[in-house]
């Protein structure tokens, strides 16, 4: 299993109410290998960090449908940066669009997915990205 003992956070920050794709990539990273931890609807960029955190995750996984992504993302990252974990690296899916590839991946951003992408790549690449 490629992501055996990894510890992988999928988070819906903000208002956003649809979780299909963060469940079906949960369902997906545990059936990889990983421990997936869900924070479900409607949390804040602090809670995820400090779920992140407590919970010692390898990665963070973020789903934003609401066009808000470059904010929680900037918010997310400035928070794990405050509670000293900064080295968590974040991915993202959701409603992304391209122009704002490069903006996400400056703040910090490893991986974008869509929901275009086979779910066997996403695999991969949060695999690649845990090296």
């Amino acid at each position: 299993m490629p992501l055996q003992g990894k510890r992988i956070l999928v988070g819906k920050p903000g208002l956003d109410g649809h979780d299909a794709g963060a469940k079906i990539i949960a369902l997906t990273l545990r059936d990889a290998g990983a421990e997936v931890i869900y924070t479900g609807l409607r949390k804040t960029p602090d809670y995820i960090a400090r779920v992140a955190v407590d919970e010692d995750v390898d990665a963070v996984g973020l789903s934003v449908l609401s066009g808000s992504h470059k904010e929680l993302v900037g918010l997310t990252r400035e928070k794990l940066d405050e509670f000293g974990a900064g080295d968590i690296p974040i991915f993202l899916g959701g409603t992304i669009p391209k122009q704002d590839y490069q903006e996400l991946e400056s703040r910090g951003v490893a991986a974008i997915f869509t929901a275009e992408m086979p779910l066997d790549q996403v695999v991969a690449t949060i695999e690649r990205i845990l090296r």
